[in-house]
């Protein structure tokens, strides 16, 4: 007995056997980012053992060439993802399963929660999207079937009130950031220097980024900007900075997490545009590495930057706001340094392993002294 509740397999072994369920690095993004973070860290506490289940899993030798033709794909690699689920959930505790919206719910953290429960494990939705509000307005299905979660974990406040329009109840645990793979730069002068990190769809609205940038510099002739990411309107945005006219323009493509320092390091102000979004990983790294940071407020980004205090916040699609609040960090005098500074404190408390560690731990054990 533990304070009165039965207690489970796992907490007379004091180990909690635990499986992450999201996407590989294959898929780069932030729920992959953070799928890895989360296993490293964790892989380094006392009283977890930890595994990796990916959603998108490599099939061997000649299968893999199915992989690569379109349609059947999706069918083979869900084949391949149901039968691991099916082999390995059987000998863990608690089914941790990453979510993004749409189809992407039904295909990936759906099946591990139903097997998990079919198992009588734990069901932790570990629910990462801008589109919730869309996604649970649209889907009665989706929000039936969350209840198969035990917890519906999110990464801020603004999906806590998200989910509980909608009757469902969530807890915020926040994402973090590795400051061993960050450097931090005091700004106290302040270049022309403007780096995005957001993948090329059209919700992060990177089109938007390239109309601010094009106002900066038209009074920064040597002004750049180093656009970090891939996507579907790589094409699109590379002709729209051609239609602009714009100079000293790198498209970087995808870039590992692990040589973003370099980006983050290389740049003084780091601009974001979105129309939809969450709480974006690349905003508190910025925050991390000493940049002051320049977004939109799309969804859940006014939950983490306060505008005139740890950053700047405009009305989505509106690149004159975004492009004069980027000409007044660079004309006025210590505003960059002092903006930043705040921003970099707030991250050394808010958004690193030791403070999220103790969210993580009190939830894994919490759950393992319930009964399924």
């Amino acid at each position: 007995m533990t304070d009165g509740v039965p207690a489970t397999a796992a907490t007379q072994r004091e180990t909690i056997r635990l499986v992450l369920v999201g996407p590989s690095m294959d898929i780069l993004g932030g729920q992959a980012v953070q799928v890895q973070r989360l296993l490293r860290r964790l892989g380094e506490l006392d009283g977890f053992v930890v595994e990796f289940l990916p959603v998108n899993p490599r099939l061997p030798g000649p299968l893999r060439l199915l992989q690569r033709v379109k349609y059947v794909r999706t069918v083979v690699t869900s084949m391949a993802y149901v039968i691991s689920l099916l082999w390995r959930l059987r000998s863990v505790d608690v089914v941790h399963a990453f979510s993004a919206s749409y189809t992407s719910y039904l295909l990936a953290p759906l099946p591990a929660m139903a097997i998990g429960r079919m198992y009588g494990k734990q069901i932790v939705l570990n629910y990462r999207s801008g589109e919730a509000d869309d996604h649970l307005a649209r889907s009665r299905f989706a929000r039936w079937t969350m209840r198969l979660a035990h917890e519906i974990v999110v990464p801020s406040g603004y999906l806590v009130d998200v989910f509980s329009r909608f009757g469902l109840h969530a807890r915020a645990i926040l994402n973090f950031v590795d400051l061993d793979r960050l450097d931090y730069r005091e700004r106290r002068t302040v270049r022309p220097r403007v780096l995005s990190n957001r993948n090329l769809e059209p919700m992060y609205n990177v089109a938007c980024s390239l109309r601010a940038f094009a106002i900066v510099q038209q009074q920064h002739a040597d002004a750049r900007l180093t656009v970090v990411g891939e996507g579907s309107q790589r094409k699109e945005l590379e002709r729209l900075a051609s239609t602009l006219g714009l100079r000293n323009v790198t498209f970087a493509g995808k870039v590992l997490p692990d040589r973003m320092r370099e980006y983050y390091s290389d740049a003084d102000i780091y601009l974001n545009s979105p129309n939809i979004d969450n709480m974006p990983n690349s905003v508190i790294e910025a925050f991390a590495a000493g940049l002051p940071v320049v977004s939109t407020d799309a969804g859940g980004i006014p939950y983490v930057v306060r505008h005139g205090d740890i950053g700047f916040l405009s009305r989505c699609d509106d690149h004159e706001s975004l492009g004069g609040q980027m000409l007044e960090l660079l004309r006025e005098p210590g505003l960059a340094a002092a903006v930043s500074a705040r921003a970099r404190r707030e991250s050394l408390t808010r958004y690193v392993w030791p403070a999220v560690a103790v969210e993580w731990k009190r939830l894994y054990r919490d759950l393992t002294q319930l009964t399924a």
